[in-house]
């Protein structure tokens, strides 16, 4: 491969006679045939070591050759497995390996290796056997051979004719052939064969022999022979273009083979490959063992070993490794190797397949043709070659037109713009062309290449003519097979020029000649006569003229220019249209108009992030300059520096190389007059760009200038008109007739340049470097006045960049020594004092200087011009910092833009501002909607505002940018609370199109604030804001929260710390007291009023109920359990009270399940107690006071058995079926080994414990066998069987289910009514069961989306089940699952029925896979255990993470395949809540059919709270109520506790473990269902939502802590009775029972739920089925989040006094509703909501006090159904008969579901909805007033409270017909608070004032009212008011 480094090589053998043996061409350079002969043997001598080696026995001749040093190591290479003796007689081998000198020139080592008998000719070691040898004359066959090694050394590449001469020599030692072997080695040397040139040169070594070399036409292009096929057939296609791209991209490639040749020909083949670049790196294709570490180089590499070291190279971790027999490569993971760009790695590969493969084309054809003969393997290397040849050309197209000439003279000096190369082909972003144009390859490529007058050879013709072709005959295979092989035949010529070989003779060893017994050693032979011999023949040369190489060299054809490497050049943004905006704003400006700018800047500004309307800016805007220079006013100046910045910014990394270079001279023009003398020039606004601070931008932009300037040297015609020094490199590279290029004027200046005098020549050199000279001086000003800040306080830009860009620019270690010390005595000798300036100054003046020396040193500038800069420098960044001054100070005092004033947002009540609000931009994030986008509408985001922070949120509130949208307000806002990320950034704003420094804010309410700062916000002030914000989200204690400190200073609380697991009751309890006592809150034991109907405490003692007057009064025995005896002490009454009022209890009274008994009192009939163990949550923290248990398990026996449970959380029951009385209960994940062994004893009903189990797992049996006896079995419902077949099978996702599954698996029972199947189009059957794909299955895997298959999981992968004859194990699992009996003969039925019937499960307990392996229970058990997998915390964490980003992503995504759905998808969102739903519903169904189910998954807090939830809201519409979802919450999330704080990240601890929104799954669960049943649930979506946002808010204190025992501890758990004020903290349902009042927010107007029996839903689970929430992508930016009502109400309010005051209201109420803007149901209101809103108008008109909707509504629904009676009656349509259920429910599905914050529900109504006119307008007319039935005198009193509580405002009414006095909290209740039976009114009798009466009363309206059971005291407003109700009363007394 001798290449062009081999022509160099020899260059200077020019004193060589030719020889007679042949006559080559006059003017070839000739070379010697081979350098060096070696003989190497085994050394003997070194035996010690483990590994033999070998020693250079002899070499010839024995001094070195001038031109060729002898290369050293070369016994190492002789034998790279390393040097050993064997036994046998080994065929001899050869091979080639290759060395590269410390001068890169390649030396080809020829070895041919054969082995003789180990005989020591010196005598070392076999003295004895020597002297008998001698003696007889006989040798004696050898037992141990030694390799010995014949060596050609040559610079020539001539594998196959080196073979022919070792064999020669070695055939004449081996048959002993009378020739002279010192003649044949002498006469290798003196063998001289031209390097290239195509001729034959025939030579003989003089042993007979008559040998031919075939010279190359061309040494530039690489000689394969084959080895390029040979790889390709070895590796494949793929394979080898991997390694291709491997090698151009610099990665390291390793080559392993049993064959040293196979690794040479590899070798060769692959660096052929990468032609015409040539590899630089190191190139060893054969590797000696000794060398082996040199894999470990942190260089590339090309290496060959032997595969026996293939053990040592497995653990290389950054090498591709390539097997060359085994034909696979492989590439570590730590390597990403870089593809080429598309569309050329597609079509490369393409046409690899039609020449390597040509029958694969018509291999499918019927009658394919005639079979063609493949090529042969020399011209399939060749067409192979072609390929690449045509790949590189299409790369490289155009590389000439982007190649910068710095000098001609005296030698050429070329510099390539890579950034315009790859903009220019359109492949910024492709990092594999960056990375090749990186390479050292592509250096020496331009270096090599890029002089535009030099020899050309294949590739120039091809780069420069044949691109085109080769694009137009894409996708046509014969074309392209034609031009491939046109070019593999003149690669071909190239190795093989003449067809006709002449007669070669070269004497062979006779066949098995190694293998002879009797062989002599090689002999040894005799230098003297070899080197007289070579001196004889050199001598013959000495009179012969020198051979001087005569080079055709040509001008360089310059070929095309460079284009996109896709045809698409224009984009959708470069439409006419928007460069007619660009040029109309700038004609504005200059023309002064500023209105017309104003409105068309916005949209210039757009469609400036084009390329060509970038162009078109930088050309319009050099029209309006004259003579280098255009003074603006100061709004011109502003617009057209904002237009500079827009350009700048918009553009990407490279490309901006090109626009920026355009812009520069702009930037010294344009300028505004500051004051007299002062001028302020555009460069100092458009300084914030990295692009200025980028030394590889300078250095391209200053070279462009060089070249323009040299071009205008030389050129003849000098009245050019060359002032347009920025368009020439950019516009039109392509010369015409008229106008030479830089590269046409230097061809011909090179072709002159020998013809010249030296005085000439000189002048030339001198001028070009005067020219390169004068431009550095040019650009030293410009890169000062582009470096050095207006505000030299501010030098951001240098600060930021990296220093390793400058060091690595730099290749000048003199040069830089001068910048340094220039630097150096800059700072001490300046006279500048002020430190910052100082600092500006020094940076600036080592980044010019470094550049200076690069450039300089490069263009070949003299170093008295380059020091004589380095001294200029300091002095022009000094005069510029002065004048500077001036202009910075000027332009502070021009007046400021006005910029839009701060508007402040509303507050909520106790809401307070934290500092001031920080004017900001509000950026468009990746929602389109805001900004446009492809959806069109106005452009609302970027806004112009302020950046609030207050005690409760961030709040933007501003104004949009664009003048063309109006001057709407836009507000986003989120809980600080809720924040899950801030991060810092790097933003563009939009109105000064600058970048500025950003804050991104992430928010769990699913809102990102993106926002940059303005520049009057300093850093400090981001710093403090952030600070402030970290602050209030971690609050260092719950009291700190906004729930609690909202407007009253929170007490210090000083919380109890945390206790290791076994403290002591009596220790925890004081720490509870005392806490409480502190904090001033709890009120444990204090007296109270029961305000639900009472509740009846089955307690035996009745005691006095006082408080906890001593701290010790709570006594517990020492091991920590609880007092069994039937009696409580006074305290804990008193503690009992107030937990009966929770609302666990209220529901476990409403379930009926069982009273709080002790031991002695239990009912026999009752299965379940409540038991008061956990009082004091000594049983378990983290559940609630009283739970529910087994009648027959005792207290005592609780604390054991929940020791085998996590968290102690033991099995209790939270839900029970009405009609089936199955119970549903929860509990923690079983401790230890799990429940598999509590089930092993054989007789499970035993008391009498194994001896090896602990007392807790007996314990623990003993419960669960408790349990089981306490479930219902199972029974029959409405006279029809609920249990259809289910024998076993498996549920195997994905994959038919059929009768050829042979695995008998159990499965869930699902009890599925046989009439579900047939009514219900939301039936389980076709919901859940008809849905296979992913049914419990939770893979860790991402595989839902790579599409695998999830065949892990299964519905139930039970134990195998021996309960049933193996006959029905296969059974058809859809027939039983749509509740049909199983496909078996009709004998057979009742029996398998009765078999169904006798075996159903009576408990199904749901657990983990773990606890449950081996679970392998007696069949009396009548339990049945289903593993389940879930999705575990950290899983739900990362899918929230990808559902935020899918949903509120913070920039629209540059693939257009990220479509919203398809991230969704992604985030696997849907699929947690589809399995979710799914295990509920199988619970839920379980239930129905009469089994109990218990969940023990994970701690019992997570999964399963949803599903416990979820089984309960779909079996019982109870919680399908407001009411009753409010218990749902209360009792299983916050009673039964889940880690709010934790998952939420509340609390400084838990600050980086992530968000984990468990609840928000489950309320989009309860949203999936609300989606399918709108009439089941008495709340509406809204309603939802609203919990979704203030669970995380912190507004409200109902979700902020995690039990009921942390609520206790903190002393909020139970409120205060008596002081109200002292009440600390809101609760949610408070402000929702309060919002609910007001009006129909929260309300369904749909709800109609099915009467009669309970209706259990069945929800289709599909994911298909499933919808995204709209909670998660909708907002408001009129307002902010709809979910502030105190604040709402105030500014709804306020706007309308604004409309009525302002008379310029126009009359019409149309009103443009934006989507993201405005709240569409508030703007929108539904029909019955503004019929409502109406009414209560009307009412006010009337002057009557407004009656509450909800009756309203009641009656109006009652008239409603009435009318639809009737109307059914009279109708005849066959669709009301067939179902008047549906018709009933279809009638009203036409009300909107309702609630202000609501959008996702049309609105409209029309005639044919069901509901007509007529029927509307009841609205009106059925209502009546309030004041008519059953209130004959009503209005407010103060009452006192029972035992001396405070006076108290209340509504009294005196309800005449009851015979009541009844009371209400306000006039607008419907609900009493309590009520006076006045039958047992005794008197009425003025009383007189006491303590505590209301102020400002009079003393004669007080009263007192006396029953039979206690005195009443009142206070009347006044006097006459407290007459007039003793009178009342009296009367009412009276007529009774």
């Amino acid at each position: 491969l001798g290449g062009c480094q081999t022509w160099l090589s020899f260059s200077r053998e020019e004193n060589v006679e030719i020889p007679s043996a042949s006559s080559p061409e006059i003017g070839e350079e000739m070379a010697r045939l081979a350098d060096y002969f070696v003989v190497v043997g085994y050394d003997t001598e070194k035996t010690g070591s483990v590994e033999g080696s070998g020693k250079i026995i002899q070499r010839f001749p024995q001094k070195d050759w001038d031109d060729a040093p002898f290369p050293q190591g070369i016994e190492l290479f002789c034998q790279p497995s390393g040097w050993q003796l064997s036994t046998e007689r080994k065929q001899p081998t050869y091979f080639v390996v290759v060395l590269t000198d410390i001068d890169s020139d390649r030396h080809y080592c020829a070895c041919l290796t054969f082995y003789e008998a180990e005989i020591n000719l010196q005598g070392a070691k076999h003295e004895d056997t020597e002297g008998e040898e001698e003696d007889t004359g006989l040798i004696q066959p050898a037992q141990v051979f030694a390799p010995k090694s014949l060596v050609l050394v040559s610079q020539l590449d001539y594998a196959e004719i080196f073979k022919a001469c070792l064999g020669l020599i070695y055939t004449v030692y081996v048959d002993s052939l009378n020739v002279n072997l010192e003649n044949v080695i002498a006469n290798l040397f003196t063998c001289l064969v031209p390097v290239a040139g195509g001729s034959q040169k025939l030579f003989s070594l003089g042993a007979g022999d008559r040998q031919l070399i075939q010279t190359p036409l061309y040494d530039g292009l690489p000689v394969t022979s084959t080895s390029v096929a040979l790889l390709f057939q070895q590796l494949g296609i793929q394979q080898v273009f991997s390694l291709f791209c491997a090698v151009l991209t610099e990665n390291k490639v390793l080559f392993h083979s049993t064959s040293y040749q196979r690794l040479s020909e590899a070798s060769r083949a692959l660096e052929s490959l990468i032609f015409p670049l040539k590899y630089s790196y190191p190139y060893i294709p054969i590797l000696p063992a000794r060398l082996l570490e040199v894999l470990s180089s942190p260089t590339p590499f090309i290496i060959g070993v032997h595969s026996v070291f293939q053990s040592e190279i497995n653990d290389l971790l950054d090498v591709i490794v390539a097997d060359l027999d085994g034909g696979t490569i492989k590439i570590p993971e730590c390597i990403h190797l870089s593809q080429l760009p598309e569309p050329l790695l597609h079509q490369t590969q393409a046409a690899l397949s039609l020449v390597i493969h040509p029958d694969l084309e018509v291999a499918d054809y019927a009658f394919p043709p005639a079979r063609t003969a493949p090529s042969n393997l020399r011209l399939l290397d060749k067409e192979v070659r072609a390929v690449f040849l045509r790949l590189f050309a299409q790369l490289f197209q155009g590389y000439r037109s982007c190649l910068q000439l710095i000098r001609i003279h005296p030698e050429p000096v070329i510099h390539f713009h890579k950034a315009a190369f790859l903009g220019q082909r359109g492949l910024v972003e492709n990092d594999f062309l960056t990375k090749v144009l990186d390479g050292m390859a592509f250096a020496g490529f331009v270096s090599e290449r890029g002089p535009p007058y030099r020899s050309c050879d294949l590739f120039d013709d091809l780069v420069a003519f044949d691109v085109e072709r080769i694009k137009t005959e894409e996708g046509i295979p014969p074309k392209m097979l034609k031009h491939i092989r046109e070019l593999a035949e003149q690669l071909y010529k190239n190795e093989n020029p003449n067809p006709h070989m002449a007669f070669q003779k070269v004497p062979k060893p006779t066949e098995g000649s190694h293998m002879r017994v009797h062989v002599l050693p090689f002999p040894k032979i005799n230098e003297d006569k070899v080197q007289a011999l070579l001196q004889e023949g050199l001598s013959k040369h000495l009179n012969s003229p020198p051979a001087v190489r005569v080079e055709k060299k040509c001008i360089v054809p310059a070929g095309p220019p460079v284009v996109s490497i896709m045809d698409r050049m224009g984009s959708i943004f470069n439409s006419a249209r928007r460069l007619e905006v660009v040029r109309n704003c700038i004609s504005y400006i200059f023309e002064n108009k500023v209105l017309e700018t104003e409105k068309t800047l916005p949209a210039a500004l757009r469609a400036l992030k084009g390329r060509v309307a970038r162009q078109c800016l930088i050309q319009e805007l050099s029209l309006h300059v004259q003579q280098n220079r255009a003074i603006l006013d100061h709004q011109q100046f502003d617009y057209t520096v904002r237009m500079m910045n827009c350009a700048l910014q918009d553009c990407s990394t490279s490309e901006e190389y090109c626009v920026a270079a355009t812009l520069l001279p702009l930037t010294t023009a344009f300028y505004r007059k500051l004051a007299t003398g002062v001028n302020q020039f555009a460069y100092t606004c458009v300084q914030d760009h990295h692009v200025w601070a980028n030394q590889q931008f300078w250095e391209a932009t200053f070279y462009n200038d060089v070249q323009n300037q040299i071009r205008a040297l030389y050129l003849t015609s000098r009245n050019e008109n060359f002032v347009t020094n920025f368009k020439q490199k950019d516009k039109d590279p392509i010369p015409t007739e008229h106008e030479k290029t830089a590269m046409d004027i230097a061809a011909e200046q090179l072709r002159l340049w020998p013809t010249l005098h030296k005085e000439k020549q000189q002048e030339l050199e001198k001028g070009e470097e005067n020219t390169v000279f004068s431009q550095a001086i040019h650009y030293s000003q410009l890169m000062v006045y582009l470096l050095v800040p207006l505000d030299t306080s501010k030098n951001k830009l240098l600060r930021n960049a990296t220093t390793g860009d400058w060091e690595s620019g730099s290749n000048s270690f003199v040069t830089n020594s001068i910048a340094g010390s220039v630097a150096e005595s800059y700072d001490t000798e300046s006279g500048f004092e002020d430190a910052e300036n100082n600092d500006v100054a020094n940076s600036v003046i080592r980044f010019i200087t470094r550049f200076i020396d690069k450039v300089c040193t490069e263009s070949g500038v003299t170093q008295d011009h380059i020091k004589n800069l380095h001294c200029m420098i300091p002095g022009i960044v000094a005069m510029h910092i002065e004048t500077l001054e001036a202009v910075h100070r000027e332009s502070r005092r021009l007046p400021p833009i006005q910029k839009p004033k701060i508007l402040r947002p509303a507050l909520l009540p106790g809401e307070e501002f934290v500092g001031e609000g920080l004017r900001v931009v509000l950026d468009s994030d990746g929602r389109e909607e805001a900004s446009g986008g492809t959806l069109g509408g106005p452009h609302i985001l970027p806004a112009e505002g302020a950046l609030f922070l207050t005690t409760y949120r961030i709040i933007f509130k501003g104004t949009p940018h664009d003048p063309l949208v109006g001057e709407q307000t836009i507000v986003r806002s989120f809980p600080i609370a809720s924040m899950t990320k801030e991060k810092k950034i790097s933003i563009q704003n939009q109105l000064q199109q600058n970048m500025q420094e950003g804050l991104q804010i992430r928010s769990a309410t699913f809102q990102i604030i993106k926002v940059a700062f303005d520049e009057e916000v300093t850093s400090e002030m981001v710093e403090i804001f952030k600070k402030h914000i970290v602050k209030f989200r971690y609050p260092q204690s719950v009291f700190n929260t906004f729930a609690f400190a909202a407007g009253q200073n929170a007490p210090q609380i000083i919380l109890p710390k945390q206790k290791e697991k076994n403290t002591s009751f009596r220790t925890l309890s004081k720490n509870i007291v005392k806490s409480a006592k502190k904090a001033g809150k709890m009120t444990i034991g204090r007296q109270y009023t029961v305000k639900k109907k009472p509740i009846v405490l089955t307690i035996d003692e009745r005691g006095n109920r006082s408080g906890w007057n001593e701290e010790d009064d709570i006594s517990a025995s020492d091991d920590g359990e609880l007092p069994t005896s039937s009696t409580l002490k006074a305290s804990e009454k008193s503690t009992m009270e107030q937990l009966v009022e929770r609302a666990c209890f209220r529901d476990y009274q409403r379930l009926g399940l069982g009273t709080i008994s002790a031991s002695s009192s239990r009912s026999k009939t009752e299965h379940f107690r409540i038991t008061a163990a956990n009082r004091m949550y000594l049983l378990c923290r983290s559940y609630p006071g009283l739970l529910v248990v087994p009648q027959s398990v005792l207290d005592s026996s609780l604390q054991k058995v929940a020791r085998c449970y996590r968290h102690n959380r033991l099995p209790v029951v939270c839900w029970k079926h009405s009609k089936t009385k199955a119970v549903l209960l929860r509990s923690g994940g079983f401790h230890g080994k799990g429940v598999a062994g509590l089930f092993k004893s054989q007789n499970p009903h035993s008391a009498a414990p194994v001896s090896s189990e602990s007392s807790s797992s007996i314990e623990q049996e003993k419960y669960l066998q408790a349990l089981l006896n306490a479930v219902p079995s199972f029974s029959k419902m409405n006279g029809s069987n609920t249990l259809t077949g289910h024998p076993n099978v498996t549920f195997s996702p994905d994959t038919a289910i059929d009768k050829r599954s042979s695995r008998t698996t159990s499965v869930v029972k699902q009890m599925v009514p046989p009439h579900l199947d047939v009514h219900l189009p939301n039936s389980f059957t076709r919901g859940v069961l008809g849905y296979r794909d992913k049914l419990f299955t939770h893979s860790q895997q991402k595989s839902a989306v790579k599409g695998r298959v999830f065949n892990q999981g299964m519905w139930a992968s039970l134990r195998s089940s021996n309960r049933f004859n193996t006959q029905f194990s296969t059974t058809d699992v859809g027939a039983r699952l749509a509740g049909k009996e199983s496909p078996v003969t009709a004998g057979n039925d009742n029996t398998l029925q009765n078999q169904l019937l006798k075996h159903q499960a009576a408990l199904y307990l749901f657990g983990e896979k773990s606890q449950l392996r081996g679970f392998k229970p007696d069949l009396a058990i009548n339990c049945e255990l289903i593993p389940v997998d879930y999705c575990d915390i950290r899983q739900v964490k990362a899918s929230f993470k990808k559902l935020m980003r899918a949903c509120v992503p913070s920039t629209i995504p540059n693939d257009a395949d990220m479509t919203l759905y398809r991230l969704l998808g992604e985030s696997e969102w849907l699929l947690q809540i589809h399995r979710i739903l799914q295990l509920a519903v199988v619970m839920a169904e379980l239930l129905e059919s009469g089994s109990s189910v218990m969940v023990s998954l994970e701690d019992g807090m997570d999964i399963t709270t949803q599903v416990v939830s979820l089984v309960q809201l779909l079996c019982d519409p109870f919680y399908r109520t407001l009411e009753g979802f409010k218990i749902l919450i209360e009792k299983e999330w916050l009673s039964f506790g889940h880690k709010f704080s934790q998952r939420s990240n509340l609390t400084p601890n838990s600050q980086g473990s992530g968000f984990a929104p468990v609840f928000l799954q489950f309320l989009d669960c309860v949203h999936q269902i609300h989606h399918q049943y709108p009439m089941e649930f008495e709340f509406n979506q809204y309603y939802l939502k609203f919990l979704a946002y203030h669970y995380v808010s912190n507004r409200y204190k109902t979700f902020l802590l995690d039990s009921d025992y942390e609520r206790l501890e903190h002393g909020i758990l139970f409120e205060d009775k008596v002081d109200k004020q002292a009440k600390k903290g809101i609760c949610i349902w408070e402000c929702i029972d309060r919002i609910h009042k007001k009006g129909p927010v929260f309300f369904s107007y749909l709800y109609s739920p099915e009467e009669g029996e309970k209706h259990v839903l069945r929800p289709c689970i599909n994911i298909s089925a499933l919808k995204k929430w709209d909670y998660y992508t909708g907002e408001t930016l009129s307002s902010g989040p709809s979910y502030e009502w105190d604040m709402v109400t105030v500014k709804a309010s306020a706007t309308e006094e604004l409309e009525q005051t302002d008379g310029s209201v126009p009359q019409t109420h149309r009103k443009v509703v934006w989507p993201c803007y405005d709240n569409v149901s508030k703007v929108q209101p539904d029909a019955i909501t503004k019929l409502l809103e109406e009414i209560e108008r009307l009412e006010n008109e009337l002057s009557q006090s407004p009656e509450w909707w909800k009756p309203i509504w009641d009656r109006l629904k009652v008239n409603l159904k009435e009318d639809l009676k009737t109307e059914q009656t009279r109708a005849a349509s066959s669709l009301m008969a067939s179902n008047m259920q549906s018709f009933q429910r279809r009638s009203m599905l036409h009300l909107a579901d309702n609630g202000i914050g609501e959008n996702d529900q049309s609105t409209t109504t029309s005639p044919s909805n069901g509901v007509n006119t007529r029927r509307a307008a009841t609205l009106y007319n059925q209502f009546s007033s309030k004041d008519v039935e059953n209130r004959s005198f009503e209005g407010v009193l103060y009452k006192r409270g029972a035992l001396l509580k405070g006076w108290k405002p209340r509504w009294f009414v005196l309800d005449v017909t009851k015979h009541q006095l009844r009371y209400y909290d306000t006039g607008e209740d419907t609900n009493p608070r309590g009520f006076i039976d006045l039958a047992e009114v005794e008197s009425v009798i003025p009383a007189s004032s006491t303590i505590g009466a209301p102020k400002h009363s009079n003393e004669r309206a007080f009263f007192d009212l006396k029953t039979s059971r206690r005195v009443y005291n009142f206070c009347a407003q006044d006097v006459q008011v407290a007459q007039q109700w003793m009178d009342k009363i009296q009367n009412c007394i009276s007529d009774a």
